[in-house]
């Protein structure tokens, strides 16, 4: 008798985790200069505040890039566009209207450009 209750209290909290799971506000797939291709998963996050009283978009994204590499960016700060930028900011996705690109690297190389997106 306990196993069972074990197993339907594991199948039970197994089923709210996936019930929690946010789901992506957007999902994006492009098409690159160079016959390169991503794809990206938008969510929303709350808001914060800086010290200075800016604030923080709380967004994230989930990029698949063509070469096979997936990777969760958090939403940084952005003049124009939505911008999404790892912690050391060796690799930054902005975003504008359908377009997109990424730069790579301590130079901040662009390394996938000229994108043009299409929702899913």
């Amino acid at each position: 008798m306990t196993g069972k209750i074990a197993a339907v209290v594991s199948f039970l909290t197994a089923g709210a985790a996936l019930a929690q799971a946010p789901s992506p506000v957007a999902t994006v797939q492009y098409s690159c200069a160079e016959g390169k291709t991503l794809a990206a998963e938008y969510f929303d996050g709350p808001t914060r505040t800086a010290p200075d009283g800016r604030p923080i978009p709380g967004g994230r994204v989930i990029l698949a890039l063509a070469d096979g590499k997936k990777l969760t960016l958090p939403q940084t700060l952005s003049g124009s566009g939505i911008r999404y930028a790892n912690e050391g900011e060796t690799f930054v996705f902005w975003s504008k209207g359908d377009t997109a690109f990424v730069e790579e690297g301590a130079n901040q190389t662009v390394t996938y450009k000229d994108c043009v997106g299409r929702k899913k």
